[in-house]
């Protein structure tokens, strides 16, 4: 079946912002092994590492004890990056605009909205301690 997913990379990270570079290279391990489209390449990179620059900040609270888990799924047609953190959660059915005239010189709120805009389609599980972004290969 299509929409089947294999598991085929698995990571965990510290929530030190020196783990960017870690998945960084996943993403381009991943990219290149499963046949990412080069124009998507980009818009992984940018989505993926705001993900777990998220999942450090906001969802384990520059909590070096705690751990990001970030796993990729493929199938034939999509790739999926699931980044995990063990923050309680937050409310992702009632975020604000960021475009938003009360909100555009605000220096934070615009990661999910980057995320959405790059991603073909953007999941939260549990809690919202969990997102998986999916994109077409």
């Amino acid at each position: 079946m299509k929409d089947e997913y294999s598991v085929i990379e698995s990571l965990r990270l510290s929530s030190t912002y020196k783990s960017v570079a870690d998945i960084e290279r996943l993403i381009d391990k991943v990219c290149t092994s499963v046949g990412v489209n080069e124009d998507a390449y980009g818009n992984v990179l940018i989505a993926v590492t705001e993900a777990v620059n998220n999942a450090i900040q906001h969802g384990n609270k520059e909590n070096e004890e705690l751990s990001i888990d970030v796993s990729v799924k493929d199938n034939q047609n999509k790739v999926c990056f699931s980044v995990k953190d063990e923050g309680v959660g937050f409310d992702f059915e009632n975020l604000p605009d960021p475009t938003s005239p009360e909100n555009l010189l605000k220096e934070n709120g615009r990661g999910i909205f980057l995320m959405r805009n790059l991603a073909d389609k953007v999941e939260f599980t549990g809690q919202g301690n969990e997102v998986c972004l999916f994109f077409n290969k």
